[in-house]
């Protein structure tokens, strides 16, 4: 099996100059491109094309985050605040497009077809998010089910390539990594009050606070201050901590099931990124009481 590479190949194609001098770009969905990686390499014959899968897919998603980060406010906004903007279209347009170039050039229209029917389910599924979350028709976890499908959409599209001895393993680890990524970017968000409006933070005290709470909610510039003492109150970080401690004992049991000893191994240190998070995160929320 060849070493995991994807980020390090990755880079030629996500960092320019231009683009991280003037706007910014969401994390590199390490977790789950080296989850697919993984199985792709441990079939009982490997995928040929096991690198050029997991990176083309690594674009994609990273096009797609890209696109999500584009600020929708129609008011005026500054040369600096329109020019992050546009790159931010650009980018993500470009790494789409680096996508379907690699694939094609590897005679991989199969994978095309594949992996753009998944871009169209995942804008699907956020258009249904929107809705939902427009109409205050949420709760807290089927907030978290949503964000798992927007993060594991895409990923489907390698489900008929798995052995069929591992086809189960993959599709709940897809299910229980993508959990536990969304969790953990929950409990960073936490940490950004400004940040708090549509998380899920957010949709608990909507689905558990007062009214006064709700009322104050439906004010979209919500204070900081105010999402900050909402937070405290609802216990928001140490919940969060828990979901993803159970998430990833969760990961862990189906991993230890495996009969692979290597791949047990591989995906052992894939856990370990997040159940890393997990002290530090109770410890303080001991510290601030």
């Amino acid at each position: 099996m060849k070493p995991y590479k994807i980020p390090e190949i990755a880079k030629k194609y996500l960092e320019y100059d231009m683009i991280q001098m003037h706007t910014e770009l969401p994390d590199f969905p390490d977790s789950r491109i080296r989850l697919l990686f993984t199985f792709l390499a441990n079939q009982r014959t490997p995928l040929f094309h096991s690198e050029l899968y997991s990176l083309v897919t690594s674009l994609v998603q990273m096009g797609m985050d890209t696109h999500d980060l584009i600020d929708s406010d129609s008011g005026r906004l500054q040369e600096r605040e329109m020019r992050s903007r546009q790159l931010k279209v650009l980018a993500g347009d470009y790494y789409s497009s680096r996508f379907y170039q690699l694939l094609s050039q590897a005679g991989q229209v199969d994978m095309i077809r594949r992996l753009s029917s998944g871009v169209s389910e995942v804008n699907k599924l956020k258009v249904n998010l929107y809705l939902r979350m427009k109409q205050l028709k949420l709760t807290a976890e089927e907030y978290l089910i949503h964000c798992v499908q927007l993060k594991t959409e895409l990923f489907q599209a390698f489900t008929d390539s798995m052995d069929e001895k591992l086809t189960r393993a993959w599709t709940e680890l897809l299910q229980g990594f993508g959990r536990c990524e969304v969790v953990m970017d929950e409990l960073i968000r936490s940490e950004k009050p400004e940040r708090f409006s549509g998380s899920w933070a957010y949709w608990h005290v909507w689905n558990n606070g007062t009214d006064e709470e709700k009322r104050k909610l439906l004010d979209l510039s919500t204070e900081p201050s105010y999402a900050q003492s909402l937070i405290a109150k609802y216990d928001i970080r140490t919940q969060l901590a828990e979901k993803l401690k159970q998430s990833a004992l969760h990961v862990q049991s189906v991993v230890s099931c495996l009969d692979s000893d290597k791949l047990v191994r591989e995906l052992m240190g894939i856990v370990e990124t997040f159940t890393r998070p997990l002290v530090p995160a109770v410890s303080a929320q001991g510290e601030r009481r």
